[in-house]
C-alpha cells in the first residue's frame, strides 16, 4: 500500500473548486456515459481531459468549461488516438488543477494520473486499470506485427511503472464491479467501494416481439472477441447483428458470412429498436461491467454472456439470460442452437435491469462523495 492523501473537505465545497477528470471524450460509450452522469452532479464545475470532440458528445457537457491537453491540438479523434499512446501520462500530470479541492477522474487507462494540489482530495471511478498493461499486456503484444513488439513493450511497461505511481496519488477508489475491485487491489495494491455504472433503463418502451436475430454491441476490439461471437452464429445458424465500430472491424469483416449483418456505430434511438426487436444480446468477453447487457434487459430481452466478470453480477443465469462457463465457439454455439430465448419472461428481465439505473447511480454516487468529505 501507497502513503496516501488525507486530507478533507467540505462537502459544501463550491462546484468552481470541483475538477471533473476523464481519459478523452471522442465517442459516447459505457465509460463516458458514466463521466456524464457525474458531471451532471455537478453541473458547473470544469472538466478536464486530453481530447475532446464536441461534435461527438451532442452537447452532453454544455454548461461546463472543458480544458484540454497539448494533445488537442493535433486535431487526433477517435480512430488515431491510440497512436498517442507514449504522451498521455505526460499529457495529464500537465493539466493544471491548482487551486481545486476536489477532483474527481473517471478513469480506465490515464485520467487518475492528474497532479492535484497536496491538500486536495482525489476520488478516482475506476472502469478498470489500464487492460493493456496490466491484464491485457500480451494480448496487445500479439496483435502487432514482430518488428514494433520490442519498442511496444518496453513503452507498455513504462506506463505501467508510472500508472502504478499514479494510483498512489489517488486519495480513494471507487471500482464499477467486482472484478475491477479484485484488479485494483491486485494492480495498485489499493481498496477499493463498487458503485455499479449508471444505465439509462428509462429510455425503453415496453417490449416488443422479437424477430430472428442475436445482437453484439460494442467496441470492435480484439479483447471483446467478436470473432467468438461470429464463429458461433455461423456455426448454430444464427442471424448476427454487431453494432459498432474499432480497429478489429476489416479483420472481421473478412471472416464474416451472409448471417453477420455489420451496422457500425447507430443512434441511440436506432440502438433501442434493435435491442428491443432482438431475441437476445451476446456477450462473448469478460467486461468489468457491461452496460449493453443491462440496456438488453432494460429493453427486455435475454443476455447470452460468458459467466465471469460483470456478467455475474448483471445477469441471473436462468431468469434473464444463460451465462456460459468457458465461452469458447462450442459453448456459445450450442447455447444459439438450443436455447429458447423467447421463453424468458420479459418483465424479469426489466426487473433486474431497474437496480442499475441512473437515478440510482447518482444517489449512491454523491452519497459516497459526500461521506468521503464528512471523514
Amino acid at each position: 500500500m501507497g502513503i496516501h492523501n488525507a486530507s478533507r473537505f467540505n462537502r459544501n465545497v463550491p462546484e468552481s473548486d470541483i475538477a471533473l477528470v476523464h481519459d478523452y471524450l471522442l465517442t459516447m460509450r459505457g465509460a463516458e456515459r458514466t463521466f456524464a452522469e457525474m458531471a451532471a452532479l455537478w453541473p458547473i464545475s470544469p472538466i478536464y481531459t486530453s481530447l475532446f470532440d464536441d461534435e461527438a458528445m451532442t452537447g452532453r457537457f454544455e454548461g461546463h468549461d472543458v480544458h484540454t491537453s497539448s494533445l488537442q491540438r493535433l486535431g487526433v479523434g477517435q480512430s488515431k488516438f491510440r497512436s498517442l499512446l507514449p504522451l498521455f501520462p505526460k499529457a495529464f500530470e500537465h493539466l493544471s488543477l491548482a487551486g481545486k479541492k476536489l477532483v474527481i477522474s473517471s478513469s480506465s487507462a490515464f485520467a487518475h494520473g492528474v497532479r492535484p494540489d497536496a491538500d486536495a482530495t482525489h476520488i478516482c471511478y475506476c472502469h478498470s486499470p489500464f487492460r493493456y498493461v496490466w491484464h491485457e499486456f500480451d494480448t496487445a503484444l500479439s496483435e502487432l506485427p514482430a518488428t514494433v513488439r520490442a519498442p511496444l513493450r518496453a513503452t507498455l511497461r513504462r506506463i505501467r511503472a508510472w500508472d502504478k505511481d499514479a494510483s498512489d496519488r489517488v486519495t480513494h477508489y471507487v471500482a464499477n464491479s467486482e472484478i475491477t475491485r479484485y484488479r485494483i487491489a491486485d494492480c495498485y495494491g489499493r481498496d477499493a467501494t463498487v458503485i455499479h455504472p449508471p444505465v439509462d433503463t428509462e429510455r425503453f418502451g415496453p417490449p416488443e416481439s422479437p424477430e430472428d436475430y442475436v445482437l453484439y454491441v460494442g467496441e470492435l476490439a480484439s479483447h471483446k472477441r467478436v470473432e467468438v461471437a461470429i464463429q458461433a452464429a455461423k456455426k448454430a445458424r444464427r442471424k448476427l447483428r454487431i453494432v459498432g465500430a474499432g480497429p478489429e472491424k476489416e479483420r472481421l469483416q473478412a471472416i464474416h458470412g451472409d448471417n453477420v449483418d455489420f451496422l457500425g456505430r447507430v443512434s441511440d434511438i436506432q440502438l433501442t429498436e434493435l435491442y428491443a426487436r432482438a431475441e437476445a444480446l451476446i456477450v462473448p468477453n469478460i467486461e468489468e461491467f457491461g452496460i449493453t447487457a443491462v440496456e438488453a434487459q432494460g429493453a427486455g430481452r435475454p443476455v447470452l454472456a460468458l459467466g465471469r466478470g460483470g456478467a455475474r453480477e448483471t445477469v441471473l443465469d436462468g431468469v434473464t439470460g444463460v451465462l456460459v462457463p468457458k465461452g469458447d465457439v462450442d459453448q456459445f454455439a450450442e447455447a444459439l442452437a438450443y436455447t429458447n430465448f423467447q421463453s424468458f419472461e420479459a418483465s424479469a428481465a426489466v426487473k433486474n435491469a431497474e437496480r442499475f439505473s441512473s437515478t440510482r447511480f447518482r444517489r449512491e454516487f454523491k452519497d459516497y462523495v459526500e461521506q468521503v468529505a464528512d471523514r
